[in-house]
C-alpha cells in the first residue's frame, strides 16, 4: 500500500490548520508576528493558545513542551500535562496564551559558559512562532529560544533568530538601492544534507565505545572497505530500506520535506537531504531528522551513528549546509540568472559573500569545529580546515574581468556531447561542483561542506548570516550616498576581487601545495577544534556579533567556554572508555588466548613436535600484551594531569597533544592484537560485523 501523501504535516500546526482554527483578524495578527516580526499581543495569544490546544487534542496530545535547543547539540524539554484538577475531583484541560510564550525550565543543568551560577536554577523559554508547533507522541512540541533570567542566550535559536533579522535589515537596504520596493523579507534559507551510518543493534550493544562516544575507538581495517566504490548510490539493504521508508512516513507526518536518500561512499553508511526551507524552520527540521533517525533505528534493530568519524579507515560523516538568500516577493538572490555579467544585484550580493567570509574565515570555521569532527577534517575526505570559496572558472572570470576593466561578453552556451545519438546533449552547467571545496557555490546557493553530521546547523547558519549582513551594510552604506549607481557597483566588484578575492580557490583542497599556497595567500589554517575556537573571542568577532547585535560580548565569551569545555568531557569520556576496554576486555582476551596457544606449543612440544611459527606468535602476543598494559597506564595517568591543569584552554590543550596521542599509540598496539588473535576470542566486534552485517 503506498503512502497517503494528503497525510503530509498532519501533525504541524502549520499555516492551513491556522487558518481553519483562528479567526481571520487572529490569524492576520499570528502571521505579522511570524512574517514581520510584530509582538504577539496577550489577547491574541490566548485565542491561539486555545486553538493550538484543541487541535493538539485532536492528535491525541496529553501533554506540551516547550521544546527548546541548549549547547549539547541535541534538544530539551520538560514535558507537563494539559490536565488541572478541579475542586469536585474532576479534570479540565488548560493551555494559557502565557503558558504558550513563555516557559520556565530548570536551567541549572544545561551549559552556560559562565553566564550563570550552577545554584541559579531559573530559565526561560520564548516561543519562536516563525517555527511551527507540532505533536509527537502525544505531546505538544512549542519551539522556542532559551535565555537566562538576565536575558543571554543559552542555547543556538536565538543568535539565530538575531543573525536573521540582521541579514534581512542589511539585505533590504541593498535591495531598496536597486529600487525594489515589493520584498519586505529577505529569509536565508537552508538545505541540510544528514550523512550517518546505520549498524545492527546487536553488535552495537555490544561495543562500550560505540555506547558512550559514538565512534570505534579500536578496530582493526578489515578486507574491504570502501575501495570498491560500490556502496555509494547502490543497491539499498532490505533492513535499510524499511528503516528509510519508516522515516519518511514519520518525518512527513512532521512536515519535514525529506527528498532524497541514498547509500553514502563508505559500507553502512547512507545520506538523507530534505527540501530548501527557511532557515530558522530547516535548523529545527533538522534536530527532528536527527532524533527521528535514531529513534527509528532502534525501531528496526538498528542503531543509527551519527559521528562524524565512527569508524578509522573509512569515510566520516558530515552534514552539507546548502545557505541561499530569499526574498518574500520570490528572488533567490544568489541566482544569476542567464546572464551573470549583467546581473548586477547578483554580483553586489556575490560581492557580500565573498568578502564576508574572507573577513570571518576564522568564524566560519570555528563554527563547524567539534572533537568529532577534528577526525575528518584535512582527511582527504573533507576539505581541510582552512576555508576557501569555489565559484568555478567561468563566474571567477566575469568578476576579474570587471575587476580589471575589461569588457565581458556573453559567455557561450557548452553543451555535453555523449556521443549516444538516442541521448539529449545536456547543457553544461558554468559552475560545475567542487566536492573538495569547503564553500562552494553550487548554481544559485553555496554548499558548506565543512560541519560535521552530529552539529547543530544553526550554528554555521547564524555565522554565515551575521558575516555576510555585515559586509551588505557596507555595501549598503555605499550604494546609499554614491554619486553613479552603476559605477559604484562596479567598484565594489572590483574592491571584492583586488581585497578578498584571495579566498576564492578553484582547484583540489585537498592537496599538499594547496595547503602551502594557501600559507602564502595569508589564510588561516586551523587544523583543530582547540585552535578554532580561539576565533569565538578575537575582538573583531567580537566587534561584528556586537554591532549586528547577534551577540553580546558576554555571549561570545560564553560561547568559547562551553566549547572548550565540551572538546575536554568528549576526549576524557573517550579516554576513559578506551582504558575500561583494554583493561576489563582485550588484555584478558588476550592474555586467555596466549595461555590456550602457549599450552598447545607445549604439547606439541611434550609430543616430540617442534613450530617455530606458534613461538613467533606467542613471542609476539606477550611483547603486544606488554606494551598494551604499559600504554593504557600511560593514558590513565594522562587522564589524571588533565585534572591538574590550571586553565580552561590548558586543559583543552593537554588532551589535545597528550591524551589523543596516547589514545592513538594504544589503538594501534591493541589493534595489531586483534589481527592475531582468533575470532571467537576477540572480545569486541569486529570492523567487518559492524559495516557488513545487517
Amino acid at each position: 500500500m503506498g503512502y497517503d501523501f494528503s497525510k503530509f504535516g498532519r501533525s504541524v500546526f502549520h499555516d492551513t490548520v491556522m487558518r481553519e482554527k483562528l479567526s481571520k483578524s487572529t490569524y492576520q495578527a499570528l502571521r505579522r508576528s511570524i512574517d514581520l516580526g510584530e509582538p504577539l499581543e496577550p489577547d491574541v495569544a490566548e485565542v491561539v493558545a486555545s486553538a493550538m490546544k484543541d487541535w493538539a487534542v485532536e492528535q491525541g496530545a496529553t501533554h506540551f513542551t516547550h521544546w527548546f535547543q541548549p549547547m549539547t547539540t541535541f534538544t530539551a524539554g520538560k514535558h507537563d500535562a494539559f490536565l488541572t484538577p478541579t475542586k469536585d475531583g474532576r479534570g479540565i484541560l488548560e493551555f494559557s496564551g502565557k503558558e504558550l510564550i513563555v516557559g520556565e525550565p530548570d536551567a541549572s543543568s544545561f551549559p552556560n559558559g559562565g553566564l550563570r551560577s550552577t545554584f541559579e536554577a531559573r530559565g526561560y523559554t520564548a516561543w519562536d512562532c516563525s517555527s511551527p508547533a507540532f505533536v509527537r507522541e502525544g505531546t505538544l512540541y512549542i519551539p522556542t529560544a532559551f535565555y537566562s533570567y538576565t536575558g543571554e542566550a543559552l542555547d543556538t535559536k536565538t543568535p539565530l533568530l538575531r543573525s536573521n533579522q540582521a541579514i534581512n535589515r542589511e539585505a533590504l537596504r541593498v535591495l531598496r538601492s536597486f529600487g525594489n520596493k515589493t520584498a519586505t523579507r529577505v529569509s536565508p534559507t537552508v538545505g541540510a544534507e544528514q550523512e550517518y551510518f546505520l549498524i545492527d543493534r546487536k553488535t552495537y550493544e555490544k561495543r562500550l565505545d560505540l555506547k558512550l562516544c559514538g565512534r570505534t575507538l579500536f578496530g582493526a581495517k578489515p578486507p574491504k572497505g570502501q575501495e570498491m566504490d560500490d556502496h555509494y548510490c547502490g543497491r539499498i539493504r532490505l533492513r535499510v530500506r524499511q528503516f528509510m521508508r519508516d522515516l519518511d512516513e514519520e518525518l512527513w507526518s512532521l512536515g519535514v520535506p525529506a527528498k532524497t536518500e541514498h547509500n553514502e561512499a563508505a559500507p553502512a553508511q547512507h545520506e538523507l537531504a530534505p527540501v530548501f526551507e527557511a532557515v530558522n524552520v530547516a535548523c529545527d527540521h533538522n534536530q527532528l531528522i536527527m532524533e527521528v533517525m535514531r529513534e527509528t533505528a532502534k525501531k528496526n534493530g538498528l542503531a543509527c551513528l551519527l559521528h562524524e568519524k565512527p569508524f578509522e579507515g573509512v569515510n566520516g560523516s558530515g552534514k552539507h549546509n546548502n545557505w541561499s538568500l530569499s526574498t518574500n516577493d520570490g528572488q533567490n538572490l544568489l541566482d544569476p540568472g542567464k546572464t551573470p555579467y549583467e546581473n548586477l544585484q547578483f554580483l553586489v550580493f556575490l560581492s557580500a559573500v565573498i568578502t564576508g567570509v574572507d573577513n570571518y574565515a576564522d568564524l566560519l570555521r570555528m563554527s563547524a569545529a567539534s572533537a568529532g569532527n577534528d577526525f575528518r577534517l584535512g582527511a582527504h575526505e573533507a576539505p581541510p580546515g582552512i576555508v576557501s570559496i569555489f565559484l568555478g572558472d567561468q563566474l571567477w572570470g566575469i568578476l576579474t574581468h570587471i575587476a580589471h576593466g575589461d569588457t565581458v561578453s556573453e559567455t557561450p552556451s557548452c553543451l555535453l556531447e555523449t556521443g549516444v545519438a538516442t541521448l539529449p546533449k545536456l547543457p553544461k552547467d558554468g559552475s560545475d561542483r567542487n566536492r573538495t571545496s569547503p564553500f562552494a557555490f553550487t548554481g544559485n546557493k553555496f554548499e558548506f561542506r565543512m560541519v560535521g553530521s552530529s552539529a547543530s546547523v544553526a550554528v554555521s547558519s547564524y555565522v554565515l548570516n551575521t558575516i555576510v549582513a555585515d559586509a551588505l551594510r557596507e555595501f549598503a552604506d555605499r550604494l546609499e550616498n554614491c554619486d553613479d549607481f552603476d559605477a559604484e557597483i562596479l567598484s565594489i566588484v572590483k574592491d571584492t576581487v583586488e581585497q578578498h578575492g584571495r579566498i576564492v580557490f578553484n582547484g583540489n583542497n585537498y592537496t599538499d601545495e594547496w595547503v602551502e599556497e594557501a600559507a602564502r595567500r595569508g589564510l588561516p589554517n586551523l587544523a583543530n577544534t582547540v585552535d578554532a575556537v580561539e576565533a569565538a573571542v578575537a575582538p573583531k568577532n567580537i566587534e561584528l556579533m556586537e554591532r549586528l547585535g547577534v551577540m553580546t560580548p558576554v555571549e561570545c565569551e560564553s560561547r568559547y567556554e562551553m566549547m572548550l569545555e565540551n572538546y575536554c568531557k568528549v576526549v576524557n569520556i573517550e579516554g576513559a572508555a578506551m582504558a575500561e576496554m583494554t583493561r576489563r576486555q582485550i588484555l584478558p582476551a588476550a592474555t586467555d588466548f596466549a595461555g590456550k596457544t602457549a599450552a598447545s606449543y607445549n604439547a606439541l612440544s611434550a609430543a616430540g613436535i617442534k613450530n617455530d611459527s606458534i613461538f613467533r606468535l606467542l613471542a609476539r602476543l606477550s611483547e603486544l600484551i606488554t606494551s598494551v598494559e604499559k600504554t593504557t597506564g600511560e593514558l590513565e595517568k594522562a587522564l589524571l594531569r588533565c585534572e591538574e591543569t590550571e586553565t580552561l584552554r590548558d586543559n583543552a590543550r593537554m588532551h589535545r597533544d597528550e591524551v589523543r596521542s596516547v589514545m592513538l599509540k594504544l589503538r594501534r598496539e591493541a589493534d595489531d592484537m586483534e589481527r592475531l588473535i582468533s575470532d571467537e576470542a576477540w572480545p569486541i566486534p569486529t570492523y567487518a560485523d559492524l559495516l557488513y552485517r545487517i
